[in-house]
């Protein structure tokens, strides 16, 4: 199960939330509001996050596939989850009866990039699915890892352009970090909640590494 901590308190409420929007405005590192995945901490929760979290070394990759986390599934109507991100991330989106959008525009977070065709816009897993199995996934059942590869209510999902999305493939922040610089705090706010949130482990390089990217938030 998911931590009561994170189920109990899914977010920021409307004050903090908006102060931390005029802050990143005034730093000129928020992204368009739409872009922000839901339930991003502050700094000081996330830190005492992943000093909680246990330092490991990764876990084997055997037994691994991505059928044992089975996406996407489906939400409400004909909308499926990569449906919903969509269109929870996009700006101006329109949908048909199937859900999926005929138009709309999406900021990418990870590399500062507009696009205007869904067709070159990719959800990401922030901590990724082959990440997640060498971190304690493999000893889920396959409705938890169902749970997690469709996490709506954490930022576990994020509409990103298919190029930075293919560029991180399923690397951790030691060895992978977005090339927009300015989101590297957002970056290491998603990944250590969403390992938070769902018991993951971490590794020392991985720890150093989102440390780093975390000491360059403000708030």
């Amino acid at each position: 199960m998911l931590r009561s901590s994170a189920i109990s308190a899914r977010g920021w409420t409307a004050v903090p939330a908006l102060l931390a929007l005029v802050l990143g405005v005034a730093l000129g590192t928020a992204p368009p509001a739409s872009a922000f995945p839901p339930d991003v901490p502050p700094k000081s929760q996330v830190q005492s996050e992943l000093n909680s979290l246990t330092v490991a070394g990764e876990g084997s990759m055997s037994g691994y596939s991505r059928d044992k986390f089975p996406h996407w599934s489906a939400v409400s109507g004909n909308c499926n989850t990569r449906e919903t991100v969509l269109r929870r991330d996009g700006d101006n989106v329109t949908a048909g009866a199937d859900c999926y959008p005929d138009s709309g525009s999406w900021y990418s977070y990870f590399d500062g990039v507009t696009r205007t065709s869904p067709a070159q816009i990719s959800i990401d897993h922030v901590v990724a699915l082959a990440e997640a199995w060498r971190s304690g996934a493999s000893g889920w059942s396959t409705s938890r890892r169902e749970a997690f590869a469709n996490d709506l209510t954490g930022p576990q999902l994020i509409a990103v352009t298919t190029e930075v999305n293919s560029s991180k493939g399923d690397r951790d922040p030691a060895d992978w970090k977005p090339p927009r610089t300015s989101s590297w705090c957002g970056y290491a706010k998603f990944w250590i909640h969403t390992k938070y949130r769902w018991n993951l482990k971490i590794d020392s390089a991985e720890k150093s590494a989102v440390q780093s990217m975390l000491n360059r938030c403000s708030y």
